[in-house]
């Protein structure tokens, strides 16, 4: 099974990480990907990926909730050429968050997805409340050749075709298994089989109680929950495909 977002560099598995990538692997994942957020998690990430070079691939990103920092581009590009196997990601665009800036929001979004494309990497995006701006620039720019990702996808169903049409790769969180989340779900049965994928992002986004088989005593999101996600969305949409999709994506 393949875990196509999480932060296993959280802070909040300080202590006790070595103990949830046991349970894990325990579990039956067998490949990850953990995304940076900004330049203090990047070496994290890139430490946690030569610890566990077959489980785990790396991803560095902004994150449009961080601020950039002075050279912030330069630092990327530098784990970029020397993390093996490293991706792009986080990043995104977001206008939940209160004080938001689209502005910065795109030119630092656009910067990382310039060089996705350019060096035809994965890339993990983020969007919340975005969706006409990411559409645009997604629709406006080059794009890296394997596509792109669609983090915890919760953008309309209509949306879903003209996505698809541009290479997304759509992945579902379990978080979406809540019941309020219903219009979600319905949005993901029309995600072609060969475009779904399925992540756990632990720490966050925990799944329903029923669905948690490794509960953590902070309620934070255990990774190894991930089998019951798969199980869950099995119910209501084709997940045959989602091993070959993480292959194809993130590996070929």
């Amino acid at each position: 099974m393949t875990d196509a977002h999480n932060h296993l560099q959280d802070a909040r598995f300080d202590g006790i990480r070595d103990q949830v990538i046991h349970e894990m692997t325990a579990s039956g994942v067998t490949r990850c990907v953990v995304n940076g957020t900004c330049p203090a998690d990047w070496p994290q990430v890139a430490a946690l990926a030569r610890k566990h070079p077959g489980l785990i691939i790396p991803s560095f990103g902004l994150h449009p909730w961080k601020e950039p920092t002075e050279g912030w581009l330069d630092q990327l590009v530098h784990f970029l050429d020397t993390v093996p196997n490293a991706c792009v990601g986080e990043c995104g665009l977001d206008r939940w968050i209160e004080g938001y800036d689209i502005d910065r929001q795109t030119e630092v979004f656009t910067a990382q997805l310039d060089l996705a494309a350019t060096r035809n990497l994965p890339i993990s995006i983020h969007c919340l409340k975005a969706w006409g701006q990411l559409v645009d620039l997604l629709e406006s720019r080059p794009l890296p050749q394997r596509g792109f990702l669609l983090h915890s996808y919760g953008g309309s169903a209509e949306l879903v075709p003209r996505l698809a049409k541009l290479g997304a790769y759509f992945s579902f969180s379990g978080y979406f298994l809540h019941e309020r989340k219903q219009n979600v779900r319905n949005a993901f049965r029309l995600v072609p089989a060969d475009r779904l994928l399925i992540e756990t992002d632990a720490p966050d986004m925990p799944p329903p109680e029923a669905v948690v088989t490794h509960p953590l005593p902070d309620g934070s999101n255990h990774p190894a929950n991930l089998p019951g996600i798969i199980d869950s969305v099995s119910l209501f949409t084709d997940t045959e495909m989602v091993e070959g999709n993480f292959r194809r994506f993130f590996v070929d």
